[in-house]
């Protein structure tokens, strides 16, 4: 084999491994550093049906359906031009009751691991075949009616299981979770679970969950075209979820590949109502649209984002960028990222060029935008699971802790409660300890 070819193959199989992060077996993440407050207990006043170790997930998909050897439903790394939407449940702690769940959510000293099992998938309602057939009527583009009746009855449905669930909660809200390279359904549903609890169980938890996972040496390169495949898809969940009157708020958090996803459909959905004189904070209803680890190319992650002003088309956005990730480190030198990836960022890596571009944007966007550093020797070792330092946003409780800072508390960097470090601009980062909370006896 060629040299070149050989290369560029162990890169492909590098990149698989570190980008995986968070797939295998798993238990539950560490504890967030902000619930080692043994006086704080965020789960006392919760509804009865929510004081379970079941935890009810809604899930967004267009991978294609399949069977498992006994005929149950689940989900590959298959395409499916249709969107289906179902719900599942992960149970935090197997043979465990929810006191001791709650014990084990409020210390790093766990007696043994809580392990986590995806236990029901089921498939409420699936949408038509994507793109809708159409015509065009007096130089207008008409959609099927019959298309179009289908894809509406399959929203209705979506929105009219999401409200029974937001009836528990006082916050009417919900938190989005799009996952990243090499992640299976189980994989995401995980992520989305665990954090979800430590949100303090707010709002609605929902996964959208893309066709990743693909096996083999060319699982890196299937991936990355099933990104951009979805991002249609994506499109259309973010665009009927703000339209339900019932939602009031909308918060997305995006890992690794899944980062591109968002910005893509943020980017389009952001074109579309400006076209249209619309403001799209308001039509879109997204309160926070966080990027965790972006594996994104800086150069274009800067035209997207910053040329795009896609920072005003939410009410805050939220980069977490770690110069550690290993994972990031393969991608760059993979695609040969001239100036870098996003998700290794730091203030010294900006030209001239982006430093006066972000400059223009502080005067703008005050408390809006945020990048925020994690150096990677924060957290201890034995806290940092993730011996590729990808998969940071759930594995160091100092960056969950900030995560649950901003989203549950609704904090803005530096804020008193959210006492992250300024570095300069719109650079923030998280100090050993953070957020200094003493730990419990």
């Amino acid at each position: 084999m060629h040299k070149a070819a050989y290369m560029l193959v162990l890169a492909f199989l590098g990149i698989s491994v570190l980008i995986t992060g968070c797939s295998g077996a798993r238990v539950m993440m560490p504890t967030p550093n902000v619930y080692l407050d043994s006086e704080q207990d965020v789960y006392a006043d919760l509804s009865a049906p929510l004081k379970s170790t079941e935890v009810p997930l809604f899930y967004i998909t267009d991978r294609a359906p399949e069977q498992d050897e006994e005929g149950n439903l689940r989900y590959g790394s298959g395409r499916s031009n249709s969107l289906a939407f179902g719900k599942t449940v992960v149970d935090l702690g197997v043979d465990i009751t929810w006191d001791k769940l709650v014990e084990a959510s409020r210390t790093q000293q766990r007696l043994k691991p809580v392990k986590l099992k995806v236990s029901a998938v089921t498939e409420l309602v699936r949408g038509p075949n994507t793109p809708l057939p159409f015509s065009v009527v007096d130089g207008k583009i008409v959609e099927d009616a019959n298309f179009a009746e289908q894809r509406d009855a399959a929203a209705e449905v979506f929105r009219s299981t999401l409200v029974r669930q937001l009836e528990l909660t006082p916050r009417k809200e919900v938190f989005l979770f799009v996952h990243g390279y090499h992640n299976t359904f189980d994989d995401a549903a995980f992520a989305m679970a665990e954090f979800w609890h430590f949100l303090g169980r707010i709002g609605v938890p929902v996964i959208y969950t893309w066709p990743a996972g693909y096996p083999g040496i060319f699982g890196y390169t299937y991936d990355r075209e099933s990104s951009e495949f979805t991002v249609y898809h994506l499109r259309q969940v973010l665009g009927f979820i703000s339209s339900f009157p019932e939602v009031e708020r909308v918060h997305i958090i995006a890992h690794s590949r899944g980062t591109d996803i968002a910005v893509a459909a943020l980017r389009e959905l952001t074109i579309a109502a400006r076209a249209a004189g619309v403001d799209p904070v308001e039509k879109y209803k997204i309160h926070n649209f966080v990027l965790a680890a972006p594996d994104l190319d800086l150069q274009v992650a800067t035209q997207r984002i910053g040329g795009d002003k896609l920072a005003l088309s939410v009410n805050r956005f939220t980069i977490y960028s770690s110069p550690a990730d290993k994972a990031i480190g393969v991608a760059s030198q993979l695609f040969e990222s001239p100036r870098g990836r996003l998700g290794t960022v730091e203030l010294e890596d900006l030209d001239e060029t982006l430093r006066m571009s972000m400059q223009s944007a502080m005067k703008q966007l005050p408390a809006r935008f945020a990048i925020i550093n994690f150096a990677g020797a924060a957290d201890t070792g034995k806290s940092q699971r993730d011996r590729y330092g990808h998969s940071y946003f759930r594995d160091a409780p100092t960056v969950s802790s900030d995560l649950v800072l901003m989203l549950r508390d609704d904090l803005d960097p530096g804020a008193p409660g959210r006492p992250l470090e300024k570095v300069g601009l719109r650079f923030w980062k998280i100090p050993p300890g953070y957020p200094d909370v003493p730990p419990a006896q």
